[in-house]
């Protein structure tokens, strides 16, 4: 018998080195957090920035309707009548009438827009308030109008 037979071949040097050494795992690491560090609060604001969006697109969609309106009666729905002139419903001083939106779409924070006439930045103005339900504000809860689209 084979003295040497019953032994386990050694591995060769090359063999030991194909796992990853700590400081490799801890470089990746790092340069992950960095990452991490750079793109998440970008993707945290895209929602934030969506509303705004949203806000803005709506707001232009009811100028539309109330220049609309304005063509057809000749002037701009009171600020007692509101924005749901544009449905058609009757409302305070006008009968039931043409309607020029099928319905009035909350802001994206869920509280209507609000309205008036005269504006204070133009001839009439359609506002949200922003996230915090009230007037002013910064960032997030700053009021988006038709004066900032």
């Amino acid at each position: 018998m084979n003295r040497h037979s019953n032994r386990t071949p050694r591995p060769s040097l090359r063999a030991r080195q194909l796992g990853f050494s700590l400081i490799e795992i801890m470089v990746v690491v790092v340069i992950m957090g960095i990452m991490a560090a750079l793109i998440v609060p970008n993707i945290m604001d895209r929602p934030d920035q969506a509303r705004g969006v949203a806000a803005r697109q709506d707001i232009g969609a009811i100028m539309q309707a109330l220049k609309l309106y304005r063509l057809d009666n000749g002037r701009y729905p009171t600020t007692e009548q509101g924005l749901r002139a544009l449905t058609g419903e009757a409302v305070a001083g006008q009968p039931k009438g043409r309607s020029y939106m099928d319905r009035l779409p909350n802001d994206p924070w869920g509280t209507p827009y609000q309205y008036l006439n005269p504006g204070v930045h133009g001839e009439i103005d359609v506002f949200s308030l922003g996230a915090d339900g009230r007037a002013g504000g910064e960032g997030n809860d700053a009021d988006i109008g038709s004066w900032s689209r």
